[in-house]
């Protein structure tokens, strides 16, 4: 069998293993596949490149360039995904496991795409916030943008997901317009490599916007400046000697880890054997154990439940886990593959000797098992193994060291503070589950054990059919963790981009925060346009282009037929002497919708034409009552506009509805729909 050279992509050229190549062995097998490598890399120039070609390229595109980008690269990587799974498999990985890690990370950059195109500018600055009233008068205003770093992204990603675990740090990365280069774990590099050669071959990508290291990185943090980023997932012990770089402390080089993590899962004290709850726990908890052979940074570590039900839990878990079939990934009946390596193996078990000085190992032999397809013993297989503690308050080890593998450690408590203290004793996690139906027992356990996790997942009969399960971190929620777990964050949706990008605080008149931000702020000058706006299609409207609307009195008639066509005779509508008592209101005043109805009907223009609907109207607010006898006019102002496809874009309008006194009683923001 031949040996698959695992290539590095620096500079534009791919680069054979050579000097300070390592074998990489199977995880069914244990005969060594392939070869990975190169003491020789410039990784000076791969830096340059990055920095000179690539990030360059990707600052010129827009947000919803860098968007439909990502969009196209998932497309492509989701037509080649079967190759990927084939290659997997040497991993130890099942095709469920390939779910997880391949169509996950496709997945992940979809809704990051999607989230580009829908939360993001098509501009080249991101808003962050609203704009601050820094004078009295507004001519002198404050508003925070992100702009993207000018510097490279170094990922140092780990072995159990070659796939998920690059596209779900790439795709914030070249979202916010920031080249990366990706260095995958050696055990599992082969199946990075094939979706990085996926990705470059597709044209997709501009040259400098993503390169690969094979092997180890050399000395390329010692060349990294305050524009860069590394984004590290691994050991606590890893991350502390990475972190601990002098050349990263002394340029303050953005650090962002997700390490070791003792994952709690609570057991509601609600949920009692034969409850849906409970079948739930075990079910989520067996699952944990299994998918990835426990190799998750989110798997399920310690099982908190109550007392009286520890051995209902033992019981019904180990029965699970007995089913679970253990052997070659690639068979059709296999439930739970390998370990990544040998040397995982060898890791795992001396983990959970060590966690076996405070606990009792209850399900699981590591010298009696069934392996189906494979030889157990060249294999890096073990069974799922399940430990109680019986006390977990004396007891440390527990809650300190990870076994990354198919281990969890059931421990009881007494009450929900003693759980909440338990799942805390991690000192810090990515995520803690809580299987329950009562609220207040959620509630109790989001004050108390909030700030320990980075996610708090709630899970029970009402939502059991749709969760995503304990261990699966989304693009849409952040990802990452306090303490123990790196104090990171990863994804986030929009959350996840800001890590790439410097937030800036800008001052000036309206007019200067209007040309940076490309959205009119209110105070900026005023667009005559040639015509009324509603007549000209997107392309020909200007940001600022404004209509002033002739006045309307707002008469009792208006107020008292709007209450009974609507329906709504509020007393502030209705009753002039109770209106009176009501300290907002000088007497009867009119309803705010008819006002927005009013609004409607002094700026629109009536005949078919661009605008082809209203899809919205956000942050509004009503300022001033006006009464019977008071005029209303408006003004309509193109705030911003974004493209939406190739037939109409989105026009957001700033809408301000004054009374006779020139007083803003009302102020929204109105989308519309404008054909090209």
């Amino acid at each position: 069998m031949s040996l698959l050279d695992v290539s590095s992509f620096a500079a534009g050229q791919w680069i054979a293993p050579g000097a300070g190549a390592r074998n990489i062995a199977s995880a069914i097998t244990g005969e060594v596949i392939a070869q990975a490598g190169n003491d020789t890399l410039n990784v000076q120039g791969m830096l340059d490149y990055a920095r000179s070609v690539g990030g360059p390229s990707l600052r010129k595109m827009t947000f919803h360039d860098r968007a439909r980008m990502l969009k196209a690269l998932a497309g492509h990587l989701n037509q080649h995904k079967q190759a990927l799974y084939d290659l997997s498999f040497n991993t130890g990985a099942t095709q469920s496991d390939h779910m997880i890690d391949i169509d996950g990370g496709i997945g992940t950059m979809f809704v990051f795409a999607s989230k580009g195109r829908r939360e993001m500018p098509d501009g080249h600055v991101y808003l962050d916030g609203d704009v601050e009233q820094l004078s009295r008068n507004g001519t002198f205003l404050g508003q925070h943008i992100c702009t993207p770093l000018q510097g490279v992204a170094v990922h140092i990603n780990a072995f159990n997901f070659p796939v998920w675990g690059m596209l779900e740090k790439l795709a914030p990365t070249l979202l916010a317009g920031v080249p990366a280069i990706v260095k995958p774990a050696t055990a599992t590099c082969y199946v990075t490599e094939l979706a990085v050669r996926l990705m470059l071959e597709s044209g997709i990508l501009p040259d400098g916007a993503l390169q690969l290291v094979s092997g180890g990185l050399g000395d390329m943090l010692d060349h990294l400046g305050m524009q860069d980023v590394v984004s590290f997932t691994g050991s606590a012990e890893t991350a502390l000697k990475l972190r601990a770089n002098p050349v990263i402390l002394r340029n303050s080089v953005r650090f962002v880890a997700e390490q070791d993590s003792l994952n709690a899962s609570i057991l509601g004290p609600d949920a009692q054997p034969g409850t849906p709850e409970f079948d739930l726990f075990v079910k989520e908890v067996s699952r944990e154990m299994t998918t990835k052979a426990g190799q998750k940074c989110t798997a399920i570590r310690r099982i908190i439940a109550p007392e009286s039900q520890i051995e209902a839990v033992i019981a019904a878990l180990s029965e699970r886990l007995a089913k679970t079939q253990i052997g070659d990934p690639r068979l059709e009946g296999t439930r739970m593959g390998a370990l990544v390596s040998n040397a995982q193996k060898r890791d795992v078990m001396e983990k959970a000797a060590i966690i076996g000085q405070e606990a009792t190992r209850v399900f699981g032999d590591p010298e009696r098992f069934d392996v189906t397809g494979a030889d157990a013993a060249k294999g890096a297989f073990v069974p799922p193994m399940l430990y109680h503690c019986e006390a977990p308050d004396t007891a440390e080890r527990v809650h300190d060291t990870e076994a990354f593998g198919p281990v969890s450690t059931i421990m009881g408590y007494r009450d929900l503070d003693h759980a909440i203290a338990l799942a805390n004793r991690g000192q810090g996690s990515l995520v803690a589950s809580v299987i329950t139906h009562d609220p207040a027992v959620a509630r109790e356990v989001a004050i108390g054990a909030g700030a320990y996790h980075g996610r708090l997942y709630f899970n029970n009969r009402d939502s059991m059919k749709e969760s995503t399960g304990h261990g699966s971190p989304l693009p849409h929620m952040v990802h990452g963790g306090p303490g123990r777990a790196g104090g990171g964050e990863e994804m986030g949706g929009v959350r996840g981009v800001k890590h790439y990008m410097q937030r800036t605080a800008i001052q000036g008149s309206p007019d200067i925060l209007s040309a940076i931000g490309e959205k009119w702020v209110p105070g900026g000058t005023e667009v005559e346009g040639p015509a009324h706006p509603f007549t000209r299609k997107f392309g020909e409207l200007a940001v600022g282009e404004t209509l002033h609307t002739a006045p309307r009195t707002v008469t009792l008639e208006d107020i008292e037929t709007f209450a009974h066509f609507t329906g709504d005779t509020f007393y502030a509508h209705m009753d002039d002497e109770a209106a009176k008592r009501n300290p907002f209101f000088p007497g009867r005043v009119a309803h705010g919708y008819l006002l927005l109805s009013f609004a409607a009907g002094m700026f629109v223009q009536p005949d078919e034409g661009p605008v082809l609907a209203n899809t919205g109207l956000d942050n509004l607010r009503f300022m001033k009552p006006v009464a019977a006898g008071d005029s209303i006019k408006v003004r309509l102002s193109v705030k911003k506009k974004t493209p939406r496809n190739d037939e109409y874009g989105e026009v957001r309008w700033h809408v301000t509805l004054t009374n006779q006194d020139d007083e803003i009683a009302a102020e929204y923001e109105l989308l519309t729909m404008n054909a090209y």
